[in-house]
């Protein structure tokens, strides 16, 4: 058995389809119109074939069977027209609606803090966030015409037959309660089977993804044997829950053939019982029997959607779990903060990842307005930490940050990622053109405003330097930049929104040196009039800071007014100054 039960319900679907086929009531309402109508054909093409047979063998005129030849070819090609328009409409719904649910995804999972997207790699998220909904998505764009079509096809073929014998129909009646039964009852028994068949599949990607991104340490370290044998690994064990979903899913449907054969030999036996009897003629005797073959088909279109349904309950169930997920970080701040620089205060600050040893131990610093703050440290001394608490990606385990004179928890996240603005060694790029990449694809933003910031910033000759300006295409990843002009880029970002604290964590540890006096200067320029800290490793980024703070093991060793501690001897700044910073630091 599975580990776990599952929980999926009809409200659950219900839900579901309330939130995301509602706004497409247009579409939908389209789609049930060609169904109906589709359907409507399909129930007519019988009745034609009963007149066509009758006619023939009783003294039915040729111009009668030529007229219902006619009717039987134009009424088929109109079922198949419909058919297909109603097909592209249940996938327009379909696409519609689970793109829908993807963008609430993406956007709840933008919204949950750092530590949830640690625990998962960018891989399984993937998988949830697309994987999921791709499998639900089939079981929407079928849903209409598949489930609910054929209910009413169902429901329309024993009408019919009640018009003819109400014998024949009851009996068929019977087949029919008997399948639904069958169907009822089996509809959740491969769900488990597939969720856990979801999970491997999701750890599948996390890997893939993994070690696509460390294929050059993976090859210089010569790993590929390991990282085969797992890949092999996870295939197998997603192999197995696939396989076990299947099985589980087949016995449903092979439940189903056995009582559609049993239904069949019922349909023959009475059509055959009744025309013997002289109730029916030969042409109703074909009718019922050719209903009750009709049947096959919607009964097995159902059936096989019970595949799909299965596993779009396992997508629900976790697209359900992901959307219950509440952040650790909750936004319930309402103050807005002012424009300027603005005042930076931590107050006993202690914080650990996960519950691990403390990255921070009781870190106090009060910044005034307009401070510039150079932040030294080893490697794993609790810097880059400090920057995140301070834009909140993460809350202390004790003590309180506060910017601008108010606690971070009752500032909006949103007014506060506004107001702070970070720049870190790793700057990412999209493959998209530098203005995209600098405005973050928001159209608002002109290009005279891009280009007033990057000459104020004093990158006018870099900017020259561009091939195509603005529209020049950059590569994903920032490839065919220098890691110095990707610094450049992310700067300009930073400085169009005007933010009053600067965060640069260790901004300039990648630059090479012809763009190094150009960065120098933009930094310059980024911090005045604003309060900012500098992580930094190399001296040059230091030399005009107001303040300088040295952690060791996240814990404040040194923290002082720079040309005083760069004039005290014993004072450990001063020591690095005599050392060498990038030395001793790293």
């Amino acid at each position: 058995m599975p580990a776990a039960e599952t929980n999926t319900s009809f409200s659950q679907y219900a839900r579901l389809f309330a939130r995301y086929l509602i706004p497409l009531w247009r579409k939908v309402l389209l789609l049930a119109v060609l169904l109906f109508g589709n359907l409507a054909l399909l129930l007519t093409i019988p009745q034609i074939l009963r007149f066509f047979i009758d006619s023939a063998t009783g003294s039915g005129s040729l111009d009668a069977l030529l007229l219902a030849a006619v009717v039987f070819l134009g009424v088929a090609l109109a079922q198949q027209i419909l058919s297909v328009l109603a097909t592209y409409f249940s996938e327009d719904v379909g696409w519609s609606s689970t793109n829908a649910l993807r963008v609430d995804l993406a956007r709840h999972c933008l919204q949950l803090d750092m530590g949830f997207h640690h625990e998962r790699t960018p891989g399984e998220m993937i998988e949830r966030v697309d994987g999921d909904v791709e499998a639900l998505g089939r079981f929407f764009s079928q849903f209409v015409i598949q489930i609910v079509g054929n209910l009413v096809l169902l429901l329309g073929i024993l009408a019919m037959l009640l018009r003819e014998d109400w014998r024949a129909a009851w009996l068929l009646g019977l087949f029919v309660a008997a399948s639904l039964v069958v169907l009822n009852a089996l509809r959740n028994l491969a769900v488990p089977y597939w969720k856990e068949s979801r999970q491997k599949s999701a750890e599948h990607f996390g890997f893939l993804e993994e070690r696509l991104a460390a294929t050059e340490d993976i090859r210089s370290c010569r790993a590929q044997p390991y990282v085969l044998n797992q890949f092999y690994r996870l295939t197998r064990e997603w192999f197995r829950r696939d396989l076990k979903a299947g099985f589980m899913t087949s016995i449903t449907i092979n439940s189903n053939w056995l009582l559609f054969a049993v239904g069949n030999a019922a349909a023959l036996a009475v059509s055959a019982y009744l025309f013997h009897e002289g109730s029916v003629t030969i042409g109703t005797a074909y009718l019922i029997f050719h209903y009750a073959t009709m049947l096959e088909e919607p009964v097995n279109r159902i059936t096989i959607q019970i595949q799909e349904f299965q596993r779009a309950a396992a997508g629900v169930e976790r697209i359900n779990e992901l959307l219950s997920l509440k952040s650790r970080l909750p936004d319930s701040g309402s103050v807005s903060l002012s424009r300027g620089p603005l005042a930076v205060s931590f107050q006993g600050v202690t914080f650990s990842y996960n519950g691990g040893d403390a990255v921070l131990r009781d870190v106090s610093l009060e910044l005034s307005p307009g401070t510039v703050l150079g932040l030294l440290g080893r490697t794993g001394s609790g810097k880059s930490t400090l920057a995140r608490l301070l834009v909140r990606l993460y809350d202390p385990r004790a003590g309180c940050i506060c910017l601008g004179g108010y606690p971070l928890p009752q500032i909006s996240l949103g007014a506060l990622r506004q107001r702070v603005g970070v720049v870190t060694q790793n700057v990412h790029l999209f493959r998209a053109t530098v203005r995209d990449n600098l405005t973050y694809f928001d159209p608002a933003i002109s290009d005279q405003r891009l280009q007033d910031v990057i000459q104020s910033l004093g990158l006018g000759d870099w900017f020259q330097g561009l091939p195509q300006g603005l529209d020049t295409e950059l590569e994903s990843g920032g490839g065919g930049l220098s890691a110095g002009e990707a610094q450049l880029l992310a700067f300009t970002r930073i400085f169009l929104r005007d933010p009053g604290v600067i965060i640069l964590d260790e901004a300039s540890s990648r630059l090479d040196r012809s763009t190094e006096m150009l960065v120098e200067r933009a930094v310059q320029r980024l911090t005045r009039d604003r309060t900012s800290i500098i992580v930094a490793h190399h001296l040059a980024t230091v030399q005009h800071v107001h303040e300088v703070m040295i952690l060791e093991a996240g814990s404040i060793v040194e923290h002082g007014n720079r040309e005083m501690l760069a004039g005290d001897p014993k004072s450990r700044f001063a020591g690095l100054l005599r050392t060498g910073l990038e030395e001793v630091l790293e």
